[in-house]
């Protein structure tokens, strides 16, 4: 069985200090914010509940890559420390920790030269940062303590044949695969291994033994083909290489790896794409490179093999990540750091050993004391190390630092304005979406965030343009169909609006937010039972949805069920209750139900901590006229202009009190007909109700057959709008403006 026996207290020792020093070289990540894709891999809330759980096993669509038993991980450290990264940074720390130690004993039980000093590098790298610092690559971390503890239990079983060692390393094989794919290589660097210890290989002792490992990985493989292509968009024009293409890239990421092992400066999280062209004819030094020196190692391989077999491991653990397959990650670059996490081994076993066994030979060992060099060099990756730690400590400084390495970087612009619109830093943000949009036109996921920038600043023409750009270039873009929807009813588009939704929802048939898009579409196009049964389909997803709870109780409002629109206010407001039109529509519902007081005492609580709301002192207004006071209520009017001085409900509302009153001293026309023609500006004179305001408006000022005929166009406003109350009575007060009487004298 695996055994991790250490033979003497200064193994102990050495071991202590190797894991202090990794802590403490990789302590400026202790602190790391989430950066990128943490939030797709540190369990979302829908998948934190035991369901949740069952899903991230069963449904391979409910997390980013289909690595079960690494989510399940992220799914443990949720419910252990919650949504604190000093718990997730820590635990990928000590998983590289552990596989450095396992490292050292595998190392042992091979009987290599120089293996603590192999251990110290592995661990100690800098090129290792990106797989630790980074705390999706917890993925990394933890399939490489599977795939190091799978080699030690295989040792284990080739020494004694025991069943026990050999289900032991099958297992940890198969949970290495669930945790990442990358390590299904790992029956063909046996193989290797076996070759250098011994020669040859032999069919029954060697080969037999692995069928099961090589076929687990086979099947493993091939599904995560399958999914990177087809769920996790690693197609299109951007992945279409020619086979000789694909082995231009395969040798020059093979050298530009090996060289960051060596010399590692300038690293960096995204590394610039090279232009791969067959017809240039360097680029095929890098590949013929790569097979001269396989080659000069084959005929050097009967005075050693060392070098070979480490050359082979090296390249057959890379070989998943050399560009023979497509990954998402080829959008950006060709080559990232934590695709040498396990690839590294070998190099460093191979010149550990030869430090090791010619240290007696070097003139420099002979000056100086080899365990001093040796400290040097590990103090000096420790330092690099902790140097580069500090470009994961949070989003603007991972990306900053990218582009000040590598400034044609598209995705860094695109990702670095998504965190400055995020900060509300929206003219930054449009600024780096369309440097993106320069360097990668033809970037789908740019134009639509640039989309949602443009309508954030009011810009929705323009923005529906990108969001119309983004899907001429991707069809299937699930969030720009969303946005555009979003931007089409922010223009009364309700038809064209509910056309995109229901494409979003055909690509995500468990969103609850576009299940709630489309009961507000509905609602606005008075279609209650309908938007009422979208929106309570939305709630069965999202529960707490707060703007799902608004919209449904406004519609059952309109049906007249007031009590149960009550209740969705009351819970839109538990949920969030910042959420102010909520707090509005709660005050209106208590109003129909003749609770004046009641919601005149909630707005007011509301106003003593919220002074400035506008949206609050419109409510409270209204609740005031429904009481007959209208003075007070022209106050809260007043109030909520000075607040927001383009608020079309409170310009109406005012301009009706100061057209319609009873009272001569709250009356006054000609500011009333100011108000009323705002409010229709702002609305472009399609909202019935205003434009029946600023025809009372006109009477008031003396204006009777201006009036007239504003009342005419507000009567065929509401009938279109499926209003008949409102249609008839505004025809009432056209005929009421040609007799020349005012609105107030309406019975």
């Amino acid at each position: 069985m695996v055994s991790l026996r250490v033979d003497t207290a200064k193994d102990w020792l050495f071991g202590l200090l190797l894991v202090i020093a990794t802590l403490a070289a990789y302590q400026p990540a202790w602190q790391g914010k989430r950066i990128w894709d943490d939030d797709g891999h540190l369990t979302p809330p829908e998948l934190r509940s035991l369901d949740g759980l069952v899903r991230i096993w069963t449904d391979v669509g409910a997390t980013q890559q289909y690595y079960p038993v690494a989510f399940t991980a992220f799914w443990l450290q949720q419910k252990l420390w919650g949504d604190t990264t000093l718990g997730y940074h820590l635990v990928n720390v000590l998983l590289h920790c552990f596989s450095a130690l396992l490292f050292l004993t595998i190392l042992r039980q091979l009987e290599v030269p120089g293996a603590w000093l192999a251990a110290a590098i592995f661990a100690l790298h800098p090129v290792q940062v990106e797989s630790v610092a980074w705390m999706s690559q917890l993925k990394n971390t933890l399939s490489g303590v599977f795939y190091l503890g799978s080699v030690l239990a295989y040792l284990g079983f080739d020494r004694t044949r025991k069943q026990g060692s050999y289900a032991l390393a099958l297992g940890l094989f198969a949970l290495g695969l669930m945790a990442k794919t990358a390590v299904a290589t790992l029956p063909a660097g046996i193989l290797v291994v076996w070759w250098w210890k011994r020669g040859s290989l032999r069919w029954k002792r060697d080969v037999v033994p692995l069928l099961p490992f090589f076929l687990t990985g086979l099947a493993a493989g091939l599904v995560t083909i399958w999914l990177e292509r087809n769920l996790y968009g690693a197609k299109g024009g951007e992945f279409q290489f020619s086979m000789i293409e694909r082995c231009l890239i395969a040798g020059r990421a093979l050298w530009f790896h090996l060289g960051k092992l060596f010399w590692p400066a300038h690293l960096m999280f995204m590394y610039p794409r090279w232009q791969i062209n067959q017809a240039v004819w360097w680029q095929y030094l890098y590949p013929a490179a790569a097979v001269s020196l396989v080659a000069c190692l084959w005929a050097l391989r009967r005075r050693d093999r060392g070098p070979l077999a480490a050359l082979l491991l090296f390249a057959g653990t890379l070989f998943p990540t050399l560009g023979f397959f497509n990954a998402c990650t080829f959008r950006y670059s060709f080559v990232n750091d934590h695709h040498q996490y396990l690839a590294s081994l070998a190099i460093i076993a191979l010149v550990s050993a030869g430090a090791a066994v010619g240290s007696g030979r070097w003139r420099l060992c002979q000056l100086y004391n080899c365990s001093l060099l040796a400290l040097a060099l590990l103090v000096a990756l420790a330092t690099l190390t902790w140097r580069q730690c500090r470009m994961y400590v949070d989003l603007e400084t991972l990306w900053r630092t990218t582009l000040a390495g590598n400034p044609g970087c598209f995705l860094a612009h695109h990702n670095l304005g998504s965190f400055l619109f995020k900060q509300g830093q929206v003219d930054e943000a449009i600024a780096q979406f369309q440097q993106a949009l320069d360097i990668r036109p033809d970037y789908a996921e740019t134009h639509n965030d640039l989309g949602l920038a443009l309508a954030q600043k009011g810009l929705v023409a323009e923005a529906i343009a990108q969001y119309q750009k983004a899907l001429e270039i991707r069809s299937d873009l699930m969030e720009a169909h969303v946005n555009l929807g979003n931007a089409l009813a922010q223009q009364g588009q309700w038809d064209e609006a509910i056309a995109h939704y229901e494409w979003g929802l055909g690509g995500q048939p468990g969103n609850g937010k576009i299940y709630s898009n489309i009961g507000h579409a509905l609602f606005q196009q008075g279609k209650l039972d309908e938007a009422i049964n979208y929106l309570q389909r939305a709630l069965e997803l999202l529960p707490t949805y707060a703007t799902a709870h608004d919209t449904l109780g406004l519609a059952l409002l309109q049906q007249g069920q007031v009590d149960e629109a009550i209740d969705h206010f009351q819970q839109a407001l538990q949920v969030e209750p910042d959420l102010k039109v909520a707090r509005k529509h709660l005050a209106d519902a208590l109003l129909q139900q003749g609770r004046a007081d009641k919601a005149i005492t909630l707005l007011s609580e509301f106003l003593r901590a919220n002074p400035n709301d506008s949206v609050a002192h419109c409510s409270l207004a209204a609740a005031l006229s429904v009481q007959g006071k209208a003075t007070e209520a022209i106050e809260h009017y007043r109030a909520a202009l000075q607040t927001q001085p383009d608020f079309p409900e409170a310009l109406n509302n005012l301009a009706w009190i100061l057209a319609a009153s009873p009272d001569p001293e709250e009356r006054n026309g000609p500011e009333a007909v100011a108000l009323a023609e705002r409010a229709c500006r702002l609305t472009d004179s399609k909202q019935a109700m205003l434009v029946g305001t600023l025809a009372a408006a006109y009477a008031e000022a003396g204006r009777f057959a201006d009036a007239a005929t504003t009342a005419e166009k507000a009567a065929a406003l509401a009938e279109q709008a499926n209003q008949p109350e409102l249609a008839a009575r505004n025809r009432k007060l056209a005929e009421l403006y040609r007799a020349g009487k005012p609105a107030r004298d309406i019975p």
